[in-house]
């Protein structure tokens, strides 16, 4: 289902004239993979940068765990907290969990403070920022057209960046998969204009 959707966004946003100079990403396989697709469909070959500023949020001691099995252990009513809350963090993970990032090879050259141990969507925020402020705007600062392909959680922070929206509320916009967000920009990187391409 999730290849079905990428290459269908990537058809949308072929049909509707849309092109890219520059693709950003994060280090996950789905991100990476759902990337590829779209490109691919879109007969486009574009500068790719990946980061681990993009991941998705770290849901610590509930990382990798299905979510029906979390709710008969914590709790329904707990597990929406953690979910939908801005900053209340799961759990978090021991340094010594197999599921503990440093353990993978894929976050080698990261430090122990930029190795999270749980992430509420406060601490995603903070760590997806310094990402777009430093590398992403100078991109649309040059009016190069963008594309970000991350996960919920990582693009529901740069929305509420972008678009301003406050604490309360950005924990009920919901991001659905492989559907293109576009946004035109002004020099300033005001929003001028916000499409949904679902079709």
């Amino acid at each position: 289902k999730g290849v079905e959707e990428a290459i269908n966004a990537g058809k949308i946003m072929k049909n509707n004239n849309i092109t890219f100079d520059v693709a950003f990403s994060s280090v996950l396989l789905r991100a990476k993979r759902t990337l590829d697709l779209v490109l691919k469909e879109m007969n486009v070959n574009v500068p790719v940068y990946y980061s681990y500023r993009l991941n998705e949020r770290h849901y610590g001691a509930l990382q990798g765990l299905n979510k029906d099995e979390t709710r008969k252990k914590y709790g329904e009513e707990q597990v929406h907290i953690w979910r939908r809350s801005y900053d209340v963090r799961p759990p978090m993970l021991t340094i010594d969990d197999p599921r503990y990032p440093g353990n993978d090879p894929l976050y080698k050259d990261l430090s122990k403070d930029e190795l999270p141990l749980t992430e509420c969507l406060k601490d995603t925020l903070e760590r997806v920022l310094p990402y777009y402020n430093n590398e992403i705007k100078n991109h649309l600062l040059k009016g190069e057209n963008v594309l970000i392909v991350a996960h919920g959680n990582s693009i529901r922070s740069i929305i509420k960046y972008i678009e301003n929206i406050s604490d309360e509320d950005i924990m009920s916009v919901e991001i659905p998969t492989a559907v293109p967000y576009i946004y035109e920009l002004d020099n300033e990187l005001n929003i001028i204009d916000k499409t949904i391409l679902n079709h």
